[in-house]
């Protein structure tokens, strides 16, 4: 009897262990950013008095929370910049709400993150400088935004990412040749901003780009012949910038392309498309 009194005793001791056991640092950033973005009116809210693993979009493996997927969710005003405290954090997606304010510099200091996206905001400001602190970083997706300012030299050094789709922002400046060293890159998307500049020729090493879109910008210059070695590349949107002279046949006749456009002048416009039906706009988001 004393033998089951102890066994009872110590199942009510571990039971907790049964919910998740985050820490107050990470769970208060959780409720700050709850607070922060007018939780109550969330198309899906949180019942604070639940266990965190019962919120709507939070995933906790080993005690820490590891992913936040609270798109299309009525989210309004900023992100609260304790979201730094989240050092686990893997997946962030806010996409599809009314997020506005700047994107907190303490995002860039959660080294585990793989994947940003903050698409469709109203977000203001300039990319955190020190983005390239996020080596793990595979996909940064901030497209339909007012960010603005020039692309972080740092974002170069991020050499796992994959997609960069900065697209209708308010974004300056050039893209730099170091853009080389994003060797796995697959989606470069900057379409409909203010950039200006020659390509960099350094563009055509990247090996496993399929979409490269430029279009609606101010970039000048020839197209770099260069480009004819993106072997893998199904679409490239150039159209409406100031470049000079014409795009190589070798860089049209690539293998994969199927949506191609391009114009350096509204009375010369060029279109190749595999079949016939060229788009001008692709958002493409990986899962």
């Amino acid at each position: 009897m004393k033998k089951l009194a102890l066994i009872f005793a110590f199942l009510l001791v571990i039971s907790p262990i049964a919910y998740s056991q985050i820490s107050d640092l990470e769970k208060n950033a959780l409720l700050d950013l709850h607070k922060s973005t007018n939780g109550t009116n969330w198309n899906i809210s949180w019942d604070l008095t639940k266990d965190v693993s019962e919120w709507h979009g939070i995933t906790i493996e080993n005690n820490t929370v590891t992913e936040i997927d609270l798109s299309i969710n009525n989210l309004t005003g900023p992100i609260p910049s304790s979201i730094g405290n989240l050092k686990s954090l893997r997946h962030l997606n806010l996409g599809f709400n009314k997020i506005s304010g700047l994107i907190p510099s303490e995002i860039a200091t959660i080294e585990s993150l793989v994947t940003i996206q903050l698409f469709m905001n109203q977000l203001e400001g300039k990319i955190p400088s020190a983005i390239g602190n996020l080596k793990n970083l595979k996909e940064l997706i901030l497209f339909n935004n007012f960010i603005e300012g020039n692309i972080p030299e740092s974002i170069y050094n991020i050499t796992n990412l994959e997609v960069l789709h900065l697209s209708s922002n308010k974004l300056t400046g050039t893209i730099s040749p170091a853009i080389k060293n994003l060797s796995h890159l697959k989606i470069l998307s900057l379409f409909d901003n203010g950039m200006s500049g020659s390509l960099p020729s350094q563009i055509g090493s990247l090996a496993n780009l399929t979409e490269l879109s430029l279009a609606n910008n101010s970039f000048k210059g020839e197209i770099p012949t260069e480009f004819s070695k993106l072997l893998n590349l199904e679409t490239l949107l150039l159209f409406n910038n100031k470049f000079s002279g014409s795009i190589s046949q070798s860089i049209q006749n690539l293998p994969k392309l199927l949506n191609f456009e391009f114009n350096n002048n509204p009375n010369d416009i060029e279109i190749s498309s595999n079949d016939k039906n060229p788009i001008t706009q692709v958002t493409i988001i990986s899962q």
